[in-house]
């Protein structure tokens, strides 16, 4: 029995020895790849397009909102208590036209007693430019009198002005836009009455590139559309070509439209100026985009790896798109395999 027992033992420390042997040699081999240096930088297959500045022919085509032609606010030029308003909003008022009366009571008594003291005057200065002949007076005496004459018809010019200022006129014609005035409020010099606004002709400015602005001139025809009216064109003049660009060479154009036929001041229209456009833009493949031109952005390839760089797109043609910022011609940048990279990742170019 105690010989059995001294077997059953051996042959349990033998099998627990084995599997501990067996334990560290798997460990070692463990530790072993662990320690061995993995390539996780794989040079992922990219191919890739040049960045380049091509000649863009097309339709010379440039889009605005229209605005008034004439724009102005009926403001007052003295002070008083508005007695009459002759507009309402939306009403057609003519340039001149009385639009508010102010209470000129005041004013206009006194302007009849000046009078009245000019005529005295005018009386005074006879009689004794009269008696300075017959040596009865002074000169001192008439020389006074005719100042006192002068300051008087000074006196009356300018009461006349404000009883003429207290009828406030249309500075436009128009129609008004903003009515901000009632009957029995009192204003102070400066305050804005309404808005009167001319409709009956339209305009827009639209900027023009300095390749382009060379072959425009003042008067010449141009075709305004807008999808309001879809199929129908409207007669537009240049009015204006601005003799000084902005930093971004670009003109400002006005352009008029005499005749509206129902355009309103606001609407969105395509300016077609007739001719084409040959300008210079950057431009890459649209597949170089990784997202929507909405969040532009690409990776440009800098030696074995990538750059990924934001940039900000204009027009498109075709399979093209236009770059205005954030590339250089001579840039490439990756259309396919894009999916796959990352800022900085190692990349191999593929024909």
């Amino acid at each position: 029995m105690k010989k059995t027992t001294i077997i059953v033992v051996i042959a349990v420390l033998a099998v627990t020895s084995l599997i501990g042997f067996r334990l560290a040699a798997n460990k070692k081999t463990i530790d072993e790849k662990n320690q061995m240096p993995t390539n996780t930088n794989i040079a992922i297959p990219v191919t890739v397009a040049p960045v380049a500045e091509g000649t863009v022919s097309q339709q010379l085509v440039k889009t605005g909102n229209l605005i008034p032609f004439k724009e102005a606010d009926i403001t007052a030029t003295t002070a008083g208590k508005v007695t009459q308003v002759n507009f309402d909003l939306g009403s057609s008022i003519r340039q001149g036209a009385t639009l508010v009366q102010l209470d000129n009571k005041l004013k206009e008594l006194s302007l009849e007693a000046t009078r009245l003291n000019i005529e005295k005057l005018k009386k005074d200065v006879t009689r004794y430019t009269t008696l300075l002949a017959g040596n009865a007076t002074t000169e001192i005496q008439l020389n006074e009198t005719k100042y006192n004459y002068e300051n008087a018809v000074n006196q009356a010019e300018q009461i006349q002005k404000q009883i003429a200022d207290a009828n406030v006129k249309a500075p436009i014609s128009g129609r008004i836009v903003k009515k901000n005035i009632e009957p029995g409020e009192y204003i102070t010099v400066g305050t804005v009455l309404g808005t009167v606004l001319d409709v009956a002709r339209l305009k827009v400015q639209v900027p023009v590139n300095e390749s382009d602005v060379y072959r425009l001139r003042e008067g010449q025809t141009v075709r305004v559309s807008a999808d309001v009216f879809p199929g129908k064109t409207f007669n537009g003049r240049i009015s204006y070509i601005a003799p000084q660009g902005t930093e971004e060479h670009n003109y400002p154009v006005e352009i008029t439209i005499d005749n509206a036929g129902g355009l309103k001041a606001g609407t969105f229209v395509n300016v077609d100026f007739s001719q084409k456009s040959n300008q210079k833009a950057l431009q890459i493949p649209r597949m170089a985009l990784v997202e929507s031109i909405k969040n532009p952005y690409v990776y440009v390839v800098n030696g074995n790896t990538v750059q990924k760089r934001v940039i900000k797109v204009g027009r498109e043609f075709d399979d093209s798109i236009e770059v205005l910022s954030g590339l250089s011609a001579g840039d490439q940048v990756v259309t396919t395999g894009q999916l796959n990279l990352s800022d900085g990742k190692t990349v191999q170019i593929t024909k």
